[in-house]
């Protein structure tokens, strides 16, 4: 006869952990293929602009280490996917000095000065690049082509700009979809932008590649793909809805969903384990926020894009959306929920 033996514990019940370095490490597995894709795309121009970003990120996060007196955590990954991450919103003409500013501020300002790691209220990169949208609206809002046939053999003219001074134009440039749809009213094939054969960011690349490492991410349980899903599902109902009223004046869901940085965002930014809810109700609420606000920002603001804004404005509201739907703690009253 086959005896069994039933182990009764208290809990936590592990039965596989996963640190945070392994998590971290995944992320830039999932992130590099839509890096090579992007370098593909632009050349040379992107490969600088994504290895300086990377750079400065993790040697700032260096330097502050040992200027505080304490182990460097450039080891964990953490400022590596920032750099990374960073890069991928800007374009890839960006002016690599702009590019190591953007890295500094990052690490110093998104996330040294919160008490570093898990303490970070904002998705480092996107402070980053909100600096930099701020202090350089018109660099960062010039935009190469993709495809080019003499990309990987010469750079942007506007890459090796000394600092402080005005980047040159090159000669050949273009608008992104959503400005193209926001300011002309020309619209971009769902296959274009789903493949990345379109002008813009470094990472408005292929979505399909930022689908496939999200979805890596979500079956390694190192992703809440409730985050992504409730992002996508707002902006795809919001837009639709528009849509089926005005077809000449707004854009389809399909080109909203797939235009502009939402896929990127939405699926390594938003998603942010710091900076991101920890309910699954919290998280759906969360994703319905930045959905509401890229579809306000995209439709009716003064930007053709809005996804850096809606998540940044969500990570502010991020812990307060926890404290009002924590739940009850059982033998209280509705009225006592701690």
């Amino acid at each position: 006869m086959l005896n069994k033996t039933l182990n009764i514990s208290t809990s936590p019940h592990i039965v596989k952990g996963l640190s945070t370095d392994a998590i971290m490490q995944n992320v830039v597995w999932a992130l590099l293929p839509v890096a090579l894709f992007a370098v593909y795309s632009f050349g040379m121009s992107a490969l600088l602009v994504l290895l300086t970003t990377l750079a400065s990120s993790v040697a700032t996060e260096h330097f502050l280490c040992r200027f505080s007196k304490k182990k460097s955590t450039i080891s964990d990954w953490s400022a590596a996917i920032t750099g990374l991450l960073l890069g991928l919103t800007l374009p890839p003409n960006f002016p690599l000095w702009m590019a190591f500013f953007g890295g500094v501020i990052a690490i110093a300002l998104g996330k040294f000065i919160f008490g570093g790691l898990g303490y970070n209220v904002f998705n480092p990169a996107l402070v980053g690049r909100a600096v930099l949208q701020a202090a350089f609206p018109v660099a960062i809002t010039t935009w190469y082509p993709a495809f080019l046939p003499n990309r990987f053999s010469t750079v942007s003219v506007s890459t090796f700009t000394l600092p402080f001074l005005e980047p040159a134009v090159d000669a050949s440039t273009g608008a992104t979809p959503l400005a193209a749809f926001k300011f002309d009213q020309v619209t971009t094939g769902t296959s274009e932008l789903a493949l990345g054969l379109i002008s813009g960011s470094t990472g408005e690349t292929c979505a399909v590649l930022i689908l496939l490492g999200g979805l890596y991410l979500a079956a390694r349980k190192m992703m809440n793909w409730r985050i992504p899903i409730a992002i996508f599902a707002t902006v795809y109902v919001l837009s639709g809805i528009l849509y089926l009223i005005d077809k000449q004046e707004y854009p389809s869901p399909v080109f909203m969903l797939f235009s502009g940085g939402l896929m990127l965002g939405a699926v390594f930014m938003a998603t942010d384990m710091v900076a991101s809810p920890i309910t699954s109700l919290g998280v759906v609420i969360y994703g319905f926020i930045i959905g509401l606000l890229v579809v306000v920002i995209r439709i009716w603001g003064g930007l053709p894009e809005g996804v850096m804004y809606a998540i940044l404005l969500a990570n502010a509201i991020s812990p307060h959306i926890d404290n009002m739907i924590r739940p009850r703690v059982y033998g209280t009253s509705k009225s006592k929920r701690s």
